[in-house]
């Protein structure tokens, strides 16, 4: 297998050109453009592609062995390193933090202290290219799982899991995925969440109804289009009754929209945003729920122990983790995860919003 010719390397940098082939070489197998046990590019292939002396190729291939990255087989050419020995480490890549997340890290690090299994969390800010290099770097270096709430383009990330070697590494996702049956995972069921949050609203005022998009969710989020669709939807199924309000951000939530758009009812997608719309409202001299009703998604402490406690959506992180710490003990025992894959029913929590 050859690496493409790159023009990633810019001439102008300090870093000598060795390592710069030794780093875009590194990339390659970290990201398994070179699996474990595929041939890498050989000194004559190096020099060809990238332009580059024989005493420079020569020197990217010995780092490259020395850092235990690939073996060097006499006669045969240079091969990636196999996996080495499993670790009892459980990796957790999320794209951003926030209170969600938080609480999904707390449940897989109670099921992985039962285990007798340490967590290390990592946030690649929804990049995916970073969470395919994070999850390429704890394959290699042989976690015992990897779990990934995956960026929120998912179309840039579907090919490497498709086609991805894991060793004896359970590779799972959890919290969403839209790339379809190829992999294992726990995740929740977003529009239900959305549509029980709804059907409850409409039954609590007959005014319009507002969403309020997060802006703590970094870059495009796919998931967010998914709720406000599903949010629409459901709120439009009795045209004429209620109308949908779309707020792209909180900023856009004053006094005057309440009024001029008749809202009786708002939905967060976060309980951070949710806990803002209530302290905006009081200070407007609104009353909650007799003016507005609010729900918000989550259910974390924000929702259960702000001052008034916020009517949620229970995404049931709890058992998100459960179903993954099931899945890598079958994987550490031998038994099938192919078709490992369970989706969550968000639960709404009613308190007094």
């Amino acid at each position: 297998m050859q690496m493409k010719e790159t023009t990633d390397i810019p001439p102008e940098d300090i870093q000598p050109l060795y390592q710069k082939l030794f780093n875009l070489y590194c990339e390659a197998i970290l990201t398994q453009e070179f699996p474990p046990g595929t041939r890498i590019d050989s000194i004559t292939e190096i020099m060809k592609i990238h332009g580059v002396s024989r005493e420079t190729a020569k020197l990217v291939l010995k780092k490259l062995s020395d850092e235990g990255m690939i073996i060097q087989k006499a006669g045969k050419g240079s091969f990636v390193a196999p996996l080495g020995p499993k670790r009892p480490v459980w990796g957790i890549v999320i794209p951003f933090f926030s209170d969600h997340h938080e609480k999904l890290i707390q449940h897989f690090g109670m099921e992985a202290e039962a285990a007798g299994r340490t967590t290390e969390y990592y946030i690649d800010h929804n990049q995916w290219e970073e969470e395919i290099r994070l999850v390429g770097r704890m394959i290699r270096e042989q976690y015992e799982a990897v779990i990934v709430a995956p960026t929120l383009d998912e179309s840039k990330t579907a090919e490497f899991y498709r086609h991805l070697k894991s060793g004896g590494t359970l590779v799972a996702l959890v919290d969403h995925t839209m790339a379809g049956s190829y992999f294992t995972y726990a995740i929740q069921s977003y529009d239900l969440g959305v549509k029980r949050a709804v059907r409850y609203l409409q039954s609590r005022t007959t005014g319009n109804l507002a969403f309020v998009k997060s802006g703590l969710w970094a870059g495009r989020n796919m998931i967010q289009e998914v709720m406000e669709q599903t949010f629409i939807t459901f709120v439009q199924e009795n045209p004429g009754e209620q109308k949908a309000v779309v707020l792209d951000r909180l900023s856009r939530f004053d006094s005057d929209l309440i009024r001029s758009e008749s809202i009786g009812g708002v939905f967060c997608c976060d309980d951070t945003d949710a806990v803002r719309v209530i302290g905006r409202m009081k200070e407007w001299g609104l009353s909650i729920p007799a003016d507005v009703s609010v729900i918000s998604y989550g259910n974390t402490d924000l929702a259960q122990f702000f001052t008034p406690r916020i009517t949620s959506i229970d995404p049931h992180a709890g058992e998100m983790a459960k179903r993954i710490a099931g899945l890598i003990r079958d994987h550490g025992e031998g038994r099938s995860t192919r078709f490992g894959q369970y989706v969550i029913q968000p639960e709404l929590v009613v308190r007094e919003t």
